[in-house]
């Protein structure tokens, strides 16, 4: 399955995500994630920080640790996005929510689409 982040719900997810609207963002890539293949299924991330939003502090580092666990595996470059730099953004995202707590504000990792 190829994955085209230039239109349909994934352009307004990728869209939401970056507003921040991470339930929005979420709702629009399940129905596409809910057809996918499984290796397609591992760039979910924005329900991580919904659960950070409603302040739900473990819920969103267990979907962070999971989110990282999932893209190891994968190249540098997949289904058109930069698996590094987000994985490199996911770990700092965790690492500030771990040493802040609830304090914590992290920047939100960015998926940046190849092309």
């Amino acid at each position: 399955m190829i994955l085209d982040w230039t239109q349909g719900a994934l352009a307004e997810g990728l869209r939401c995500y970056r507003a921040g609207e991470f339930f929005a963002a979420h709702e629009h890539w399940e129905s596409v994630w809910l057809h996918a293949p499984e290796p397609e299924k591992t760039l979910q991330l924005a329900a991580a920080f919904h659960h950070f939003n409603r302040h739900n502090l473990n819920g969103a580092k267990s979907m962070l640790q999971g989110a990282l666990r999932r893209l190891t595996p994968y190249p540098a470059s997949f289904q058109g996005v930069s698996v590094s730099s987000l994985s490199d953004e996911i770990r700092q995202c965790l690492c500030e929510v771990e040493n802040q707590g609830t304090s914590a504000r992290p920047a939100y990792p960015r998926i940046r689409i190849d092309g």
